[in-house]
């Protein structure tokens, strides 16, 4: 079983507006809870934690998640609101964030609240903004601490500077996370908004020493590649139709920890000595998983079905 960790939320699309309306389309999402259902739909048993409202939108994000099959008996649940994302897509369907969720539930899981993991829990997840804010970032580096020498640590620091602006905060955090984790995934555009125009190679191998095992970078419609202390691996990203990019980091990381359970890779020192062509296979998988949802509005994650149709 993975052990997902951080926000959920509602994305709020802003659509068109007519006469005095503007028109707004929610869906349930946040980085570490689109990365639970991906990891779902790809037929891996999957848990969440993160704290979650007891209002009208935290009852939906628990209905979501019990629908999609994954586990949310770890989350608390708090007399607070539930943050929203506002999500602007510009014209090649890229998008840009606003967040509303000062005080917000997914903010305020303490180190007092994270619960004891059974040996049925082989890895844990977890990346975005939950690990920046307090007191759930605290929380979650306690548990990281506590269990990276049980089980497989998965870090993406998915930058979000609309919620912690803080370029020196967001960089101490991944660099110390790196260093914890076993598995980085970290997009080009963050390489870049934490350690400017750092060599991409330069960066893989600091963390490799620092502690993890595999690293990868991926660069959307450039492809990806993965260092660890095998070598490296290069892979182009599938040809698709875009509709938008919301949620294609979190399917390019479901994806890779779905293909290492599938594999039998779970574990550090499997993902430390894959040679080249594992390496790219992995990638490959995680490259297609996140075209699909690219091709279809939103974080609308594939099912193991639709990978298998596109191979």
């Amino acid at each position: 079983m993975f052990l997902v960790c951080g926000e959920a939320l509602f994305d709020v699309f802003i659509g068109t507006e007519t006469d005095n309306a503007l028109h707004l389309d929610a869906r349930p999402g946040g980085s570490p809870f689109n990365v639970a259902i991906g990891l779902a739909r790809l037929g891996q048993p999957v848990a969440f934690l993160s704290g979650l409202a007891k209002d009208m939108l935290g009852d939906r994000l628990a209905r979501v998640l019990a629908r999609e099959g994954v586990d949310t008996t770890p989350c608390p649940r708090f007399d607070a609101p539930t943050t929203l994302g506002m999500i602007e897509l510009d014209a090649a369907g890229v998008p840009r964030y606003a967040f509303y969720g000062n005080g917000a539930a997914d903010r305020l899981l303490s180190a007092a609240q994270l619960p004891e993991l059974g040996d049925e829990v082989r890895a844990i997840h977890l990346g975005s903004y939950a690990t920046v804010v307090e007191p759930v970032a605290t929380a979650l580096e306690t548990l990281v601490r506590h269990e990276r020498g049980r089980r497989l640590i998965a870090y993406d620091p998915n930058v979000r500077l609309n919620v912690e602006p803080s370029v020196e905060r967001w960089r101490e955090r991944a660099d110390t996370l790196a260093g914890l984790a076993h598995l980085v995934k970290i997009s080009d555009e963050d390489v870049r908004l934490l350690y400017g125009e750092t060599d991409e190679a330069a960066l893989a191998a600091r963390w490799l020493a620092n502690g993890a095992k595999l690293v990868v970078v991926t660069r959307g419609a450039d492809g990806a590649s993965a260092w660890n202390a095998q070598g490296r691996a290069d892979v182009p990203a599938p040809r698709v139709a875009t509709v938008d990019t919301v949620g294609a980091g979190d399917t390019f990381q479901a994806a890779m920890l779905s293909h290492l359970a599938e594999t039998g890779r779970l574990d550090p020192v499997a993902v430390a000595t894959m040679d080249a062509a594992a390496l790219a296979r992995l990638l490959e998988f995680a490259a297609r998983a996140a075209a699909i949802t690219c091709s279809r509005r939103g974080a609308d994650m594939p099912r193991r079905a639709e990978l298998e149709a596109e191979h």
